[in-house]
């Protein structure tokens, strides 16, 4: 500023810029200077974006979503009628792993080599390769400051040693673990600027610790003692790892949102002037579950009821931490859930509390059918997206990509988000009419059991549900279904049976292989040649 202040040239040659020099400098500099003020401008125009990733939570765990549910959910409700409710959203797979890769990714996970299969323990490496853009690239290239919270799932790489890579599950790998090495694959290699998590199920795995950037600051030093924990029908699942003393099983999901809010309030601080992503990817309502001590008996169906009820509370939580910085109409918050419902939870609610969390689907978690991953998702996005509004359109979790990058004007390469279709006109000009003309489902086997849906139509390439096994498991006998028990696969016309009852099969032939034939031409499209609506 202190040249502004001088006169622009001087008389003598070596006491200053020569004329033409100095009018070529101050045009160059001011053109750059409008540029940089631009770009400041452009990115304050960018809204924020929060993605709140549940975990297990069904169709038919929120109230807005099920007039009959048994569980209050208040905040989720209030979501929905600022903003608007999916019907027809689903979850790219119907287990957790593919899921997360395909929300961030825009990409369907059977695509992998590894064709999305679930990790354990400190499995990897990453699925998320170097030269695959992610949300958190994606926002992170825009100028966005961006954070990733809660479950990560898809893989980070921890060494031994010897410096040599483990990537598996189970307790005798963790043992193995060097803390004081870098952790290879974490968020922050992916383009969030901060990451605190677990690499896995939080209460479901060989490592029960915190990831904070890419190191462990506790590392584990006992094995689980379950004996603490707290026993009742819905606290199974959980395995007998290796757990660090700030590990508590009852308090994940607090920590989780403690975190998210610290990076919010820090951002207000330090960088108001930018936007920001924040991926929240909760424990909840994942098994096995363990409210918290001031949520125990806050519902009146049990401790799963009071985990949803928890849930229902950080959603909450995050929003009134928008509303203290005054971020509610800069915001596009995005709810939803990785999966339907886990089958122990789904089944022992129906019959000790009278709640159907996959209602009215067919199907819970890892099966292909309806309830396995038709899922909740709600946007709100205060004076663009219209409030209490519903939308019946076909989308995928996939989607969000494509949709984000329109939404802040960002082309995305060739090379990434194939899956992805952009659905910001369903947002933006109340526009209902349609989305997709097909969609694929992904269940519990990677890319051998798929499923794929057009308008009403909807075709299954196997006999079962594609995940779990109804014939055999004891919990599941009861709604085995032997319908067309001698068809090769499945054929339902949603529109006149939603809740996947009467194979056709074997009565319509002719939509059997188109809808066969074009499941196979979707399995090696690039994003250029997916078919739109």
């Amino acid at each position: 500023m202190t040249f502004f202040n001088r006169p622009p040239f001087s008389t003598r040659h070596d006491a200053g810029l020569p004329t033409t020099a100095l009018l070529i400098f101050l045009a160059t500099f001011n053109s750059g200077f409008a540029a940089q003020a631009e770009g400041k401008r452009s990115l304050a125009n960018r809204p924020n974006v929060l993605i709140i990733y549940a975990d297990d939570l069904g169709y038919g765990d929120v109230q807005c979503y099920n007039p009959k549910s048994r569980i209050l959910t208040p905040n989720i409700n209030r979501l929905a009628n600022e903003g608007m409710r999916f019907t027809d959203a689903h979850s790219a797979a119907t287990v957790c792993t593919p899921s997360r890769y395909s929300l961030l990714t825009g990409r369907y996970a059977f695509r992998l080599p590894n064709h999305g299969r679930v990790f354990d323990g400190i499995g990897g490496p990453n699925l998320i390769t170097k030269d695959r853009l992610s949300l958190g690239q994606m926002f992170s290239d825009l100028g966005y400051e961006t954070g990733c919270v809660g479950k990560w799932h898809l893989g980070m790489t921890f060494f031994d040693k010897q410096g040599n890579p483990i990537n598996k599950g189970g307790p005798e790998p963790v043992t193995r673990i060097d803390y004081e090495r870098s952790i290879v694959g974490s968020p922050i290699h992916r383009g969030f600027g901060y990451f605190f998590g677990t690499a896995a199920c939080p209460t479901t795995d060989w490592l029960y610790a915190f990831v904070e950037g890419d190191r462990v600051p506790t590392p584990p030093t006992q094995l689980l003692d379950k004996s603490q924990l707290p026993k009742h029908p819905y606290s199974v699942d959980n395995r007998k790892g290796w757990k660090a003393d700030d590990f508590n099983l009852e308090e994940v999901d607090l920590v989780f949102l403690e975190k998210s809010k610290s990076f919010l309030h820090k951002h207000y601080q330090t960088s108001p002037e930018k936007p920001f992503f924040l991926y929240h990817a909760m424990q909840a309502v994942h098994l096995p579950s363990f409210p918290a001590d001031q949520f125990k008996s806050s519902s009146d169906s049990g401790p799963h009821g009071d985990f949803i009820v928890e849930l229902d509370f950080i959603v909450g939580s995050l929003m009134e931490t928008l509303k203290q910085h005054d971020a509610e109409k800069d915001t596009i918050v995005i709810f939803t859930s990785d999966n339907g419902p886990e089958v122990l939870t789904t089944v022992r609610m129906r019959k000790d509390h009278q709640h159907d969390a996959a209602a009215p689907w067919r199907g819970m978690k890892r099966d292909l059918w309806e309830g396995g991953h038709r899922v909740p998702m709600i946007v709100k996005w205060p004076e663009k997206v219209p409030a209490n509004t519903t939308s019946h359109a076909l989308i995928c979790q996939t989607d969000l990509m494509a949709t984000l990058a329109a939404i802040t004007n960002t082309q995305l390469p060739e090379n990434c988000a194939e899956d992805s279709i952009d659905f910001s006109h369903l947002l933006l000009e109340k526009n209902q009419t349609g989305h997709r003309e097909f969609i694929i489902h992904q269940g519990f086997a990677g890319d051998r059991k798929l499923a794929i849906r057009s308008k009403e139509w909807k075709y299954l390439n196997c006999r079962d549900s594609g995940g779990n096994n109804y014939e055999k498991q004891p919990l599941l006998r009861p709604y085995y279904n032997d319908s067309q028990s001698t068809a090769d696969a499945q054929l339902y016309n949603l529109a006149v049976d939603p809740a996947e009852t009467n194979n056709l099969y074997l009565q319509e032939p002719e939509m059997v292989i188109r809808m066969r034939t074009k499941l196979e031409e979707i399995k090696f499209m690039t994003r250029k040649s997916i078919p739109k609506k």
